[in-house]
């Protein structure tokens, strides 16, 4: 019986069968031919800059997508850390214990900058302090694809869609009557001082699809179970325990050819043993999730009406030394929108967005937001492309405000590939949250909403199917940004901050058998502390096929210097950078069916700080299976 539950003996017997696996068949399975390779990730479909399926070299952004193949070589690791490697992110606490706090800083915003949007439909925790989504959340397996697009897209996506939208599509039925997918995996999970190599990181998922005529149905179950390390870096390095469920359940009728409709339901729970910030100590956190929504869509002519809503309950529930304290909040979102394509060069959006927030502190508090807006995509036969919308914010609190954004490209075909030149300028605005502004830790009634300003100006090359090179600039200015006085009461910040950097992607085949992809990402803050912010950061990634059946990955993730808050001192201290290197290896040993794989994470061992007082994992490997049926 495979370990849903942590046992010892049969976490070592599940370690040593996965092991014979390996050795007996090789290294790592990859299905997919390296021609096709090449044309999925540089020739790619983006979605998310302007909810329509375009071609990459007409969109005015640098769109980065994440596949269900991608995904799946990534087995074992958490949302947050594939996320990190891209362009552009930083997430403090991806690198230390699962089950760490996240903090998400994407071109050197702050967390509550970021929008998480799960099946056309904005998630965020409104009890929270930044009501950012918590990306302990989410569950890997269950995803088919990511897109990130970054910088102000507050016209498609409303408020807090000022630095980066993280858009994620969950995993569909097959045609098949019923199909199904398990994977598993074990590891190690300890510090570069305790090289034990005892198993402590186990992971699983269970996956049933199908179709039956018109009926379409899904359902997916994971578990995530971790123990080894300590949350804070203390002489004893006590085990905190992290505990994770995930279950999902889509069901679809596909009542016409032009008329579908799709219900889901959505349940997570975790459990985390926590510590002080310089201490062991028997905290526990709890934290739930319940989410059931419906989206539905209907195609008629050149056009196409669609509607995703959903009720998201969250609850946390935390034991320290000070006693125990719950926070709860829910909230209702509902998108509607049409599309139409006139001709064949203009592509329309119409739409309106509705949420409503609340939150239980002393007494229940609300607020509802109700966005008309309005968005066109221009594609010409001349290499002209433009982007622009208007989004009317209309908050219970806080009245009116329009935001908008103009995103031109254009493209030189050339023999070979093309060149194309973008730009774009986008505003933005984040209402404060329920908790910034009636929480009974610092809540302030009388907080400015924050209004942000966005300069994106780029290049793209491509190549052949061998070769894409992009590079952005961006700058971005914030004014009335949301901040803490000596008391810990939240405040608008006097002074206008501005951030400003340069991303450069790459993607490159020299030849058949070798992928190379690699980003970089210069970073300045200015107008207060870059707290968590490295300047410099740096990815990349080498895969090779050894043959048909069998490939290696390789990769690189440099982290340069920044600054983090000792909260023992209360001052600001300078970190050291550090490079991790990563080793993924692995075999299809049934065409279609069964593959095995084997990690190594962090190879050199690197011991170093990123977050001040916290654990953070040294070497550790994994071995894990995906079986399809």
């Amino acid at each position: 019986m495979l370990p849903f539950i942590h046992v010892n003996e049969m976490k070592k017997n599940h370690f040593w069968l996965l092991a014979a696996l390996l050795a007996g068949k090789g290294l790592l399975a990859q299905n997919t031919q390296q021609d096709s390779l090449k044309v999925q990730q540089l020739d790619e479909v983006v979605v998310s800059d302007s909810k329509f399926e375009l071609k990459r070299e007409n969109s005015g952004k640098t769109v980065i997508q994440i596949t269900a193949k991608e995904l799946e070589r990534s087995q074992g690791k958490t949302v947050a850390e594939i996320i990190n490697t891209k362009s552009g992110i930083e997430i403090a606490g991806s690198r230390g214990r699962d089950g760490d706090v996240l903090g998400v800083y994407a071109r050197g915003g702050r967390g509550r900058q970021v929008l998480v949007i799960i099946d056309g439909v904005r998630v965020s925790d409104p009890s929270t302090f930044s009501q950012e989504y918590d990306l302990r959340l989410l569950s890997p397996t269950n995803i088919a694809s990511i897109e990130i697009i970054k910088g102000a897209a507050s016209t498609l996506y409303g408020t807090n869609a000022a630095t980066a939208v993280i858009n994620i599509t969950t995993k569909r039925s097959s045609k098949k009557d019923i199909s199904g997918s398990f994977s598993t995996s074990i590891g190690t999970n300890q510090t570069a001082e305790d090289q034990n190599y005892d198993l402590g990181n186990i992971s699983n998922a269970v996956n049933v699809n199908g179709t039956l005529n018109k009926f379409n149905y899904t359902v997916d179950f994971s578990n995530r179970y971790k123990s080894g390390l300590s949350a804070a870096v203390t002489p004893d390095n006590e085990e905190d325990v992290f505990s994770h469920y995930s279950t999902n359940v889509r069901l679809g009728y596909q009542f016409s050819k032009d008329f579908e409709v799709s219900v889901y339901g959505n349940q997570t729970k975790f459990s985390n043993e926590y510590d002080a910030s310089n201490a062991d100590a028997p905290n526990l956190g709890k934290n739930e999730q319940e989410r059931v929504g419906l989206s539905s869509s209907f195609t008629y002519g050149k056009g196409s009406l669609h509607l995703n809503t959903a009720l998201t309950d969250y609850e946390t529930n935390s034991k320290d030394t000070f006693g125990e304290s719950v926070s709860e909040g829910s909230n209702w979102v509902l998108d509607l929108y049409n599309k139409y394509v006139f001709g064949e060069q203009w592509h329309t959006i119409l739409g309106v967005n509705y949420i409503k927030d609340e939150a239980v502190f002393s007494e229940d508090v609300d607020f509802t937001i109700v966005d008309p807006y309005a968005n066109v995509v221009y594609v010409s036969d001349f290499g002209l492309n433009l982007n622009a919308g208007l989004r009317l914010n209309n908050h219970t609190e806080y009245g009116n405000h329009v935001v908008y954004n103009v995103n031109p490209s254009y493209v030189f075909q050339t023999s070979n590939g093309y060149v194309k030149l973008l730009g774009s300028y986008a505003t933005s605005y984040i209402t404060p949250n329920l908790t910034q502004l009636f929480g009974a830790f610092g809540g302030n009634p009388d907080l400015e909403p924050e209004e942000n300003r966005t300069i994106e100006g780029g290049l793209e090359f491509k190549v052949n199917d061998r070769l894409r090179l992009s590079t952005v600039y961006f700058d971005r200015n914030e004014k009335n940004a949301i901040g803490y006085d000596v008391n810990f009461r939240s405040i608008n910040i006097a002074d206008e901050i501005d951030a400003n950097g340069v991303e450069v992607e790459a993607v490159w085949f020299p030849f058949d058998a070798l992928t190379i992809d690699a980003n970089y990402t210069f970073t300045e803050r200015k107008g207060d502390n870059a707290i968590r912010i490295p300047k410099h950061k740096a990815n990349v990634s080498l895969g090779y096929q050894l043959c048909e059946k069998t490939n290696v990955s390789l990769s690189y993730a440099y982290t340069g210097q920044r600054f983090d808050t000792d909260f023992v001192s209360f001052m600001d201290v300078e970190l050291d950078s550090f490079s991790l290197v990563n080793l993924y290896l692995g075999h299809e040993l049934i065409s279609n069916k069964l593959n095995v794989f084997l990690a190594a994470d962090n190879l050199l061992n690197e011991d170093f700080t990123e977050i001040i007082g916290f654990t953070t994992r040294g070497r550790n490997f994994r071995l894990g299976l995906n079986l399809n049926l």
